[in-house]
């Protein structure tokens, strides 16, 4: 049980926005049909049948979603609190997933022959789902202003389902429908609810914004404040993509073909970052309000004392200087017969603070990643100049990375620590960083191999974009803490940008690859990646805990 609450926080983020990413395509897709695809010769079978088929998987995974969602919450509840199972399933998370996944099951068995009509009903048990996920918010659960509140809410949900939701419809219908005429329509018809949507999703996130976040100093000083300023950034995003599909679709523009696939390569990446934008939503509903958080926030003066430019730590502690290792305590513990205090954070076994040898130990690494990635990023620039073919070797920077990761990773194991090579991987932590380290090496090669063309396969080229944007989405998941301590955000203040580049980085590389070759955006996307690496790269040689 203390594993579970250890990682509770973190499931939950996961399960939460599984949730809202399955009730974003499901009610997107129905939305589509019903007001979009609406008209006599806009649905045809062509479309129908997939955008169905996407709607019905869309309904099992928010159905099993929700169920894993009951699960976790029950056992945790059940195991640290007296509350009996009649009463949790009286709980208003339990009533609402339990109506979300009848209503997700009645979407996925809608008759057939209901299907090229689209009936109105279907519309009732959508509205079911987005009630459920409404009233597991912030908003249900405030006492003042509720009623505004849950209306903002659901707005917001309905306008991210329009938009975002009937993105992937969108695509299914440049691929899937051959008549020219009938795709500008609904391509025409699509961006005129989008810009419904965007002005809807600006205006109800700028209310609720007001109300949770309160104030600048809760903007910065809190964890709800970052991820409110990273949805905003990633907002941003998304508006540039949209704008460039709008001027597309003017008019008669989608019936070019270079055009048209230019759409569906902008779609695909709106959609991409679309869905890390609700994984950053359902981040904050794990997260108390920045405005109920009035003490212990970070200071702009403590902001700009941690973050000061200051030369990298180059210099490595010595080993001496470090705390001594977990299981080492544990052990000397034993021997003397006292306890080992307790941990802060539920799921840990007992308290270490860092030492200075510590933190200076943690800032070295930081610093020599961060040069690694530094001069990847420029040898990554380099190399989109025809006059430095050499640069292409960037990737095998990551074998640097990976030996660093290797000696350094670990230091109470082999072979800087006392601990011999074989008995090291007897903990957890130890092997998934050497199996990290495994994986970084093949990921060198692999993309040594694709940037000097020795792999020519279109899908293998993507896999180095993919990785970045996943990385940025995982960093995004993994800070989020259950406290607001003041520690804990201040190293959450240098993730995010990391996050953020992360993620630009990939999706840029992923156009860069994707676009038509004549379109003329390609040449700059070329330039935007390798910058947001060098940009990583000098955060984390600027990375400092004290």
């Amino acid at each position: 049980m203390a594993d579970l609450l250890g990682i509770f926080g973190f499931l939950v983020v996961l399960i939460r926005a599984a949730i809202l990413c399955f009730q974003t395509i499901l009610v997107g897709g129905l939305i589509f049909l019903s007001f979009v695809a609406s008209k006599e010769g806009l649905r045809p079978e062509e479309l129908t049948r997939p955008a169905w088929k996407l709607i019905r998987w869309s309904g099992v995974g928010l159905a099993f979603s929700q169920l894993a969602f009951l699960i976790v919450n029950s056992l945790v509840l059940g195991n640290s609190t007296e509350i009996s199972i009649h009463e949790m399933l009286g709980a208003n998370f339990a009533l609402a997933g339990i109506v979300a996944i009848v209503a997700s099951l009645a979407i996925v068995s809608w008759p057939a022959r209901l299907q090229k009509s689209l009936n109105p009903v279907v519309l009732v048990p959508a509205i079911l789902i987005l009630g459920s996920s409404v009233v597991t918010s912030h908003s249900f659960s405030r006492m003042e202003g509720r009623a505004v509140l849950v209306s903002l809410t659901t707005l917001h949900y309905l306008a991210t389902a329009s938009w975002i939701g009937g993105l992937p419809y969108l695509l299914l219908t440049m691929k899937r429908i051959s008549e020219q005429g009938v795709r500008i329509r609904i391509s025409q018809r699509f961006s005129r609810l989008a810009q419904i949507s965007v002005a809807v999703l600006f205006l109800a996130g700028l209310g609720m914004s007001l109300v949770f976040v309160g104030s600048w100093n809760a903007l910065y000083g809190t964890a709800y404040g970052i991820m409110v300023g990273t949805k905003v950034v990633l907002f941003g995003c998304l508006l540039v993509l949209g704008a460039a599909n709008f001027f597309i679709v003017r008019g008669t523009g989608a019936a070019s073909t270079s055009r048209s696939t230019s759409l569906i390569r902008f779609g695909e990446v709106e959609i991409g970052i679309g869905l890390t934008v609700i994984l950053a939503a359902a981040s904050l509903t794990s997260q108390p309000p920045g405005a109920d958080l009035t003490e212990d926030r970070v200071s702009l003066h403590e902001i700009a004392v941690r973050y000061a430019p200051r030369m990298p730590r180059l210099t490595s502690p010595p080993l001496g200087d470090l705390s001594p290792a977990g299981k080492e305590m544990e052990r000397k513990a034993k021997l003397a017969g006292v306890k080992v205090p307790a941990a802060f954070m539920p799921g840990e076994s007992f308290s270490h603070p860092d030492t200075p040898g510590d933190i200076a130990w943690s800032e070295y690494n930081h610093s020599w990643a961060g040069l690694i990635v530094f001069f990847m990023g420029l040898l990554a620039l380099l190399s989109r100049n025809k006059y430095f073919p050499w640069a292409k070797i960037w990737p095998l920077m990551f074998l640097g990375l990976a030996v660093f990761l290797f000696l350094r990773a670990d230091p109470e194991n082999w072979p800087l620590g006392p601990n011999g090579f074989w008995a090291s991987f007897g903990e957890a932590d130890v092997l998934q960083h050497r199996a990290a380290v495994i994986l970084i090496i093949v990921f060198a090669l692999f993309q040594w191999a694709v940037e000097t063309n020795r792999v020519k396969s279109h899908a293998a080229a993507l896999v180095f974009p993919g990785v970045c944007a996943i990385g940025g989405i995982v960093l995004l998941t993994h800070m989020h803490a259950v406290t607001n301590i003041k520690q804990e955000m201040l190293v959450e203040l240098s993730h995010t940008p990391l996050a953020i580049f992360g993620i630009i980085a990939g999706w840029a590389r992923w156009l860069e690859l994707r676009l038509p070759q004549e379109n003329n955006i390609r040449k700059y996307l070329g330039w935007v990646w390798p910058v947001c690496f060098i940009f990583v790269g000098l955060i984390l040689m600027d990375y400092h805990e004290a």
